[in-house]
């Protein structure tokens, strides 16, 4: 049986054991499409939603995991459990998402390798709200193919008005694994509200020292803390406060050449830092964001080689005031600051400056029509000032929604693949180079959907197109052929970044989520996203990550819960272009469908509970990157605590 009919099959049975249910409902409140607290139904985008509480249930480990099965994500995994992963929404590069946490930009401006470094802990997370497609008159760079919005439960949580009742919520989960190749993990955190304060504190390790790999183990140390705190000063006034610490220390093997004498590891520590000061009275709001961001990356290709040692800063202040006009009229008008900069042993020492500001308007017309402008303009050092417009629109009657969205997306040269590799004293054959004449890359996307909604199912189908100028992507060079010679090899060839004439991806998404109780003791809950895409690049030699995206995407989550025992499963199937690397026997498959589980039963109910989990059940020879490959079958076991009062 071929790969993508195992695929359907699994799908349509899964669906037939769900099609019964009938009651929760999957049009929740969302403000990542416009900023604006306002229905999935009203925004007139594409917008996946998933609690943060499922991390817990679901066989994953890492964020980068649990965004695996979020419907239309491709998660590129280049290591297991959070060692990394590229972010790829609607085809396009993985510098082409843009992570948000609790309203503050996350992308390194380093590298968007580490863009699913985020830099909290899964306990701590209230909700994840993927917004697929254009988004950069909102949010201005890298909202190219889409946004991934973290929201964690502190800087959601409600805070108690003085003349409320009390508040009072506390929660406390934790979960301790352990199975093959020396895994070892641990989830743990704590929440509490008291009236007018929220606290919450969080952590996740993975550890193992991995499958055999050439000359190397894929041994992997990913941890992750975080602390935050909401406080209302008064009825109109709140401060909020986050601070973090995210370290990865990880076997690199072949993450970004194809080399044989790659035997690299790396180690990655990241600090966050973040301020929401918030006002509220009537029908008029504000806030005041400010966020720091540290990263030092260590690289070392191989034992004879220099570590390349890079420590990037991002500071960014965000400005936001939001007015309801009248019933039927919002409008939202902010300022962005950021300040990127980079030293660095391999790419040099560079700074650069960005500021944007932008509104957005939000128009009811009549009971079922909503209409959404938005503009930024976003001016850049050394680049200058670009204007940036979108419109949403929808149309809601009863059960069901029509949208659609027309929009510009930016995006400028990182430091990596501006300057990548340029201070070493000779470069390994099959190295990625930058280049600093790199131009900006703009595009224009338009899409078109429908949704169908029930108490507890919703169907989503939406046609999209990009068009894409100076798309920035690495193309396999030879010597004679770079712009620049100094420290390559003359016999070399190496992945040049360099600006594509064009690019039109075009693609079609198909979702669905179901969600019920059956009764005191059932519960089901499902979610599946069909994708399909095909990019077109006026290149003659394809570029590395336009061609890695997948052509065909599947993904799906089901969780199942009866009485004391639940069972859950995800899976993905992949169909894409093949690729093979000779001097490291490494292929990329033309498909792969690889399916995780978990079993678990509650030995004290509602409390204490025990699980068995196998990550790649089918045990499924695959990588998402040529080189670096996934493990196959991984056995696991671990007890989970939770409490709440």
């Amino acid at each position: 049986m071929k790969l993508s009919h195992l695929y359907i099959s699994t799908f349509l049975l899964l669906t037939c054991h769900a099609v019964k249910a009938q009651e929760i409902s999957l049009d929740p409140v969302t403000v990542t499409s416009s900023l604006i607290e306002k229905r999935a139904s009203e925004s007139g985008r594409n917008i996946a939603v998933i609690k943060g509480d499922y991390f817990q249930n679901l066989p994953v480990h890492s964020i980068d995991d649990l965004l695996r099965y979020v419907p239309g994500v491709e998660m590129q995994a280049r290591g297991p459990m959070g060692s990394q992963s590229d972010i790829v929404l609607r085809g396009g590069t993985y510098q082409q998402v843009l992570v948000i946490l609790d309203g503050l930009r996350l992308n390194d401006p380093n590298t968007g390798h580490f863009s699913s470094y985020i830099p909290i802990a899964p306990s701590e997370i209230e909700r994840i709200e993927v917004l697929k497609g254009a988004s950069s008159a909102i949010y201005g760079s890298e909202a190219v193919g889409g946004v991934i919005h973290v929201i964690s439960k502190t800087f959601a949580a409600k805070m108690a008005a003085d003349n409320e009742e009390n508040i009072h919520k506390t929660t406390v989960t934790g979960s301790l694994s352990g199975g093959e190749y020396g895994f070892l993990g641990a989830n743990v955190g704590a929440f509490m509200q008291r009236d007018k304060l929220a606290v919450s504190i969080g952590g996740v390790s993975n550890n193992a020292h991995g499958v055999d790999q050439r000359g190397t183990t894929g041994y992997f140390h990913n941890h992750t803390v975080s602390l935050s705190a909401n406080y209302a000063l008064s009825p109109e006034w709140n401060v909020a406060l986050r601070s973090s610490f995210d370290y990865r220390d990880f076997s690199a093997q072949n993450f970004y050449t194809t080399s044989r004498a790659d035997t690299a590891d790396e180690q990655v520590k990241t600090s966050w830092n973040q301020i929401k000061v918030g006002y509220k009275k009537g029908r008029s709001s504000f806030s005041l964001d400010a966020g720091y961001k540290f990263v030092q990356d260590q690289y070392l290709f191989n034992s004879t080689s220099i570590r390349n040692n890079s420590k990037s800063k991002l500071w960014q202040g965000l400005l936001t005031w939001q007015q309801i006009l009248t019933n039927s009229t919002t409008l939202v008008a902010g300022l962005n600051f950021q300040n990127k900069n980079i030293a660095s042993n391999d790419r040099g020492n560079h700074s650069i400056n960005q500021w944007a500001p932008f509104v957005t308007l939000s128009q009811r017309i009549g009971e079922s029509f909503n209409i959404s402008p938005s503009i930024r303009f976003d001016w850049r050092e050394n680049i200058g000032t670009e204007a940036v417009p979108q419109v949403n629109i929808s149309y809601k009657k009863e059960h069901w929604q029509l949208r659609g969205s027309a929009g510009k997306t930016i995006r400028d040269a990182d430091f990596t693949e501006r300057y990548n590799n340029y201070n070493k004293p000779i470069v390994s054959n099959g190295s990625s180079v930058g280049d600093p004449s790199l131009k900006a890359e703009s595009s224009f996307s338009y899409e078109a959907g429908a949704d169908w909604f029930l108490s507890n199912f919703k169907l989503s189908g939406t046609l999209f197109q990009r068009r894409q100028d100076n798309l920035i992507d690495y193309t396999s060079t030879p010597y004679a052929q770079m712009p620049r010679k100094e420290n390559l090899l003359p016999t070399g060839v190496y992945g040049l970044a360099k600006n594509v004439a064009s690019v039109n991806t075009t693609g079609a998404e198909l979702d669905f989520q179901f969600a019920k109780t059956l009764n005191d003791h059932q519960k089901i809950w499902l979610t599946t996203g069909l994708t399909w895409l095909n990019s077109e690049s006026s290149e003659a030699t394809p570029s590395f990550y336009i061609s890695s995206h997948a052509r065909f995407l599947g993904n799906f989550s089901v969780l199942y819960q009866i009485k004391s025992f639940s069972f859950s499963v995800n899976g993905i199937y992949k169909n894409r272009a093949k690729r093979e690397a000779t001097a490291i026997e490494a292929t990329i498959t033309r498909e792969y469908f690889v399916i995780n589980a978990k079993a678990e039963y509650s030995i004290i109910p509602k409390t204490l509970s025990v699980f068995a989990q196998a990550d790649n059940l089918g045990n499924t020879k695959y990588s998402d990157l040529l080189g670096s490959k996934m493990p196959g079958r991984w056995l696991m076991g671990g007890l989970k605590y939770n409490f709440m009062q």
